[in-house]
């Protein structure tokens, strides 16, 4: 294996925080307080800690104006990994505690309009203490802003997107129902996301942690764009798509063989790599990920190609974390940069063989070490029924 890598974790991670250090010293007065004021992007929280009984509130800088770009993964590829922790570090977030079937009320009735709001909403929330900056920058979890617990909060100014206007007062729509609505009318995924957390879909709505509605997302999109891509005749030839972002390297080999999707991850542990993988084929996958929301994120980017294209293709997705991901920003960036990928011109390889020898040749991880890790050669020796015909 070759492992190289111009800076540590440890060393960006540093830089990151020096520069965040550096920030606080000329703004961080407007962390510290009782109160803030600001338009929130729109952006809607809702924790997992204490479940059922779970922190829900807005997220807003201490400034006013357009700030979209501040909770808008969509919007994010290409940026460094020092601005999208910034963008995080400068939302402050407010929160009350409720049980996840509160879905109605006053508060829960502001944060809906927040959630649906196509443009940032202006602000106002009174905390019962003062929050104060968050100063420290770590590898393990997802950086965020001060938490403040709420003792009242105002919103003014934000305009409903009709199309999930008319999902939230359809009370007879099942929620996966009104999230493959939302989708196929345009609506930003990580917006469907937002809404889904707040409680704003179902018959029998309530409140969902923001990791879960993530990964709940993802996965009833792509399990609906695969129902279409089984129906549809083999790709003709084996097909490698790339993408590297974030320290995060990506090879995507699409084959002819009916849907089989796989997805391995290698990560640098000091001098060491670790593997995690997991993997389906036509039946669809009948327990939680191995790897988590990774999974289903990068389902979702293959898919939409697939169905886009008309198209049914067997899938190895490889995923290399290289030291530069010094801190985790979030799922997200696996679909993006997924679909990303699938809009560049691919290598036409010869074979299966000859496109993940392409793939990972530019890897720490040589080719028999991650078809070793996983279990799509083990499943493409399995007979398929069609072959009994």
């Amino acid at each position: 294996m070759k492992i190289s890598s111009n800076f540590s974790s440890s060393e960006i991670r540093k830089r990151i925080q020096s520069n965040w250090q550096e920030y606080l010293s000329k703004y961080g007065n407007l962390f510290t307080s009782d109160s803030i004021s600001g338009s929130s992007p729109p952006s809607v929280f809702v924790g997992s800690y204490g479940y059922p009984k779970v922190g829900v509130g807005p997220m807003l800088p201490p400034i006013h104006g357009d700030t979209t770009l501040l909770d808008n993964p969509e919007q994010w590829l290409g940026k460094s990994l020092e601005e999208i922790v910034n963008f995080r570090l400068n939302l402050v977030r407010g929160v009350q505690k409720l049980t996840v079937e509160n879905t109605q009320g006053r508060f829960i009735e502001n944060l809906h309009e927040v959630a649906m709001s196509s443009r940032s909403i202006d602000s106002d929330l009174q905390f019962h203490k003062t929050t104060f900056p968050v100063t420290t920058i770590d590898g393990e979890s997802p950086p965020f802003g001060p938490i403040g617990d709420i003792k009242s909060a105002k919103f003014s100014g934000g305009r409903a997107e009709k199309s999930i206007e008319r999902v939230y007062y359809d009370h007879d729509l099942k929620a996966q129902d009104a999230v493959l609505t939302l989708y196929n009318s345009g609506i930003e995924i990580s917006k469907i996301q937002k809404c889904f957390s707040v409680g704003m879909f179902g018959k029998k709505r309530k409140l969902v942690p923001t990791k879960w509605s993530i990964t709940a997302t993802d996965d009833i999109i792509s399990k609906s764009l695969v129902s279409e891509v089984l129906e549809f005749d083999l790709i003709d030839s084996c097909r490698v798509f790339s993408h590297d972002h974030l320290g995060n390297m990506f090879s995507v080999i699409l084959f002819p063989h009916r849907w089989i999707f796989e997805m391995l991850e290698a990560w640098h542990d000091g001098n060491n790599i670790g593997f995690g993988f997991d993997s389906e084929d036509a039946r669809g996958i009948d327990h939680p990920p191995a790897i988590a929301g990774a999974y289903f994120a990068a389902k979702l980017g293959v898919a939409e190609y697939l169905a886009e294209k008309k198209i049914q293709a067997a899938v190895l997705v490889l995923r290399e974390i290289r030291p530069e991901y010094a801190v985790p920003v979030g799922v997200w960036q696996i679909r993006e940069a997924i679909r990303a990928a699938m809009k560049k011109e691919p290598y036409i390889a010869e074979s299966f063989d000859d496109g993940t020898s392409f793939a990972s040749k530019r890897m720490s991880v040589g080719k028999s070490e991650w078809l070793s890790r996983g279990r799509l050669l083990k499943m493409l020796k399995q007979k398929s029924i069609s072959e009994f015909f």
